[in-house]
């Protein structure tokens, strides 16, 4: 099926019904027994539907719900707990989640509920471009970082979109200026660099530097250098 489901749940007889369960219906599952290491988990990893109990030892379910949506407005959330009063599905749902399940559940009902918010995750996924903390809605063209909107040029949006969409990547000059200047670079414009320049000042006030030049090669789009 090609989806990668993250349990964040303490409860080893749950967690272990969970994790047999869902591989045996050939989902690629991984499990974060606490808060902390499912807040490890949700920062380095990249996840389809996450299903997060409430009650964690460390960082707890709702507090690590908030902390994943100020960085990821997209990926899935489930949360499965047994609070079951209206007050609690309610709050989980106000800080993000996408659903609720409570204990005890039917498994069976589980695996539909994750189908439809896959489903719902690729319409997402069509008109949005999301990578490291920053996020693009390609119909409205907005541009947010960290929850901040930023105001870019025509020019900036486009180098930003082909920057996200190759994310890891070097890419030359020459080729960025095919793709976003629909020209080939002469070795002589400063065009791009210019661009660079005003596009991290925009994106640096709201965050660390995530486009880097390297010598002789071009431009990379990561955490940190190649």
């Amino acid at each position: 099926m090609g989806i990668h489901i993250l349990v964040i749940e303490d409860e080893d007889e749950i967690a272990d019904f969970l994790v047999r369960g869902l591989r045996e219906e050939g989902f690629t599952v991984e499990r974060a027994s606490n808060g902390d290491d499912g807040w490890f988990r949700l920062k380095t990893g990249e996840w389809d539907v996450v299903l997060l109990d409430w009650w964690l030892p460390g960082i707890d379910g709702l507090t690590l719900l908030k902390r994943f949506r100020q960085v990821d407005r997209t990926t899935p959330v489930l949360f499965l707990t047994a609070r079951d009063a209206v007050s609690d599905r309610v709050q989980g749902l106000d800080h993000g989640a996408d659903d609720y399940l409570c204990k005890p559940f039917a498994f069976n009902e589980l695996l539909a509920r994750i189908r439809v918010m896959s489903r719902r995750r690729d319409q997402i996924l069509a008109t949005e471009l999301n990578s490291l903390d920053i996020s693009i809605d390609l119909t409205t063209q907005r541009v947010e970082r960290n929850g901040h909107q930023l105001d870019l040029t025509g020019k900036e949006y486009s180098l930003l979109v082909f920057l996200m969409r190759h994310a890891g990547d070097v890419l030359t000059r020459t080729r960025i200026y095919e793709h976003v200047w629909d020209e080939r670079y002469d070795g002589i414009s400063n065009s791009l660099e210019v661009h660079i320049m005003e596009l991290r000042k925009k994106l640096e006030g709201h965050g660390p530097r995530i486009i880097h030049t390297l010598r002789n090669r071009g431009y990379v789009f990561a955490n940190r250098p190649g």
